[in-house]
């Protein structure tokens, strides 16, 4: 069996602080294994600047109070959307108009996120040598400050994705870590706004099926995952499979499961985080609704029947992350917490409380969690 290379990897919280103080002299190029965020850096180092975000899905770069932000979806660019050679019959000479797309009307610097870029038609990678290099837009110098990174996928991933030797030694080339069930459960209980209602980023569904099979979050880089029935894998023959992107795609056929059905939610959710993962899913989806209520649970924590399977006490448990809102309510849930038999699953509940950014105010100051902290610290 073929050993596994290992390669030194950064996380994605790390490339949020480091893109910014190098991308103004070099070029970070930052690769990962499909779905695993990458483009989603470049609206991270727009809320770290405090400037507003809006997603480039929406046809317009973004012009923030500091930078100006552009996105480039590389594999879909040709020469004539980067610039373009236009006779100016005044001086019977050639001039080279920059695309919009670079914004260079605005003369503030810029933050361009050349999206997988190891993609681009080989003639388009030519172009951008010279961008990622010397920060020209054909012979337009960008304003001063401006930064640059780009991404794409490993290269032994299998799809599509090579370089020419001589960029490769133009930019910094950097792997980024697949996140891990800890950091991926703190990103998806962060709340937001959609419409009138605040509600975690993933419903809490997807959450306890993820914090029960932290399989599915494994890489295919890290030791012999060949029985993994869950990731994506560069031998594999199937479109469909978990990764941190997909399982938040799949948030909206949960949310919506009682319109769309049981057939429908079990092929939809199959087509998106693959077929075992959407079978594993059935079993919380199926048991939501049997689920004690957690302010049930906060009326008679000591008393109230404690349930014998595993998924049912992950899944009150995030729902407890979502709706705790008073000291005293925490101090009584903790009081059935700590009845749950294995410590390993009671800190399931510890680390969601602290690391997100809702319930951490709470926890911070809470007697039972401090206490539980203290009695379990060889958890952590």
């Amino acid at each position: 069996m073929a050993k596994v290379q290992t390669v030194e990897t950064v996380s994605i919280n790390e490339l949020r602080k480091i893109i910014p103080l190098i991308a103004s002299e070099i070029t970070p190029v930052i690769q990962s294994e499909p779905g695993c965020g990458k483009t989603s850096l470049l609206a991270m180092m727009a809320e770290d600047s405090g400037d507003k975000w809006r997603s480039p899905a929406d046809g317009v770069n973004i012009e923030g109070d500091k930078y100006d932000y552009i996105y480039i979806d590389c594999p879909v660019k040709d020469m004539s959307d980067i610039g373009m050679t236009i006779p100016n019959h005044g001086t019977q000479t050639l001039e080279y108009y920059v695309s919009s797309l670079f914004n260079l009307n605005s003369s503030k610097p810029k933050r361009i996120l050349a999206d997988e870029f190891m993609k681009s038609p080989k003639l388009l990678q030519v172009i951008f040598t010279r961008l990622f290099l010397e920060r020209m837009v054909g012979d337009k110098p960008l304003p001063s400050g401006s930064q640059i990174f780009a991404t794409s996928n490993n290269a032994g991933d299998g799809v599509g994705d090579s370089m020419l030797a001589h960029a490769g030694n133009r930019v910094c080339i950097m792997r980024m870590a697949k996140p891990n069930v800890n950091e991926w459960l703190e990103w998806a209980g962060q709340t937001v706004t959609v419409g009138d209602k605040v509600q975690a980023r993933v419903s809490r569904v997807i959450r306890a099926a993820v914090a029960m099979f932290p399989r599915c979050l494994a890489s295919y880089t890290t030791g012999d995952q060949n029985d993994n029935p869950y990731i994506f894998k560069p031998s594999m023959s199937s479109l469909s499979f978990v990764s941190p992107r997909s399982l938040a795609k799949a948030d909206v056929i949960v949310r919506n499961r009682d319109a769309i059905g049981e057939n429908g939610t079990k092929v939809a959710l199959a087509g998106t985080v693959g077929a075992s993962f959407a079978a594993d899913m059935a079993a919380f989806i199926s048991m939501e609704k049997s689920l004690i209520d957690v302010k049930d649970i906060v009326k008679s924590p000591e008393s109230i029947e404690m349930p014998r399977d595993i998924s049912a006490q992950l899944m009150i448990m995030f729902q407890a992350v979502d709706v705790l809102e008073t000291q005293d309510q925490l101090t009584k849930f903790m009081m059935f917490v700590e009845r749950i038999p294995s410590s390993e699953v009671q800190g399931v509940f510890f680390t969601m409380m602290m690391r997100n950014t809702k319930s951490i105010r709470l926890a911070r100051n809470n007697a039972k969690i401090a206490e539980w902290a203290k009695n379990n610290h060889e958890l952590f």
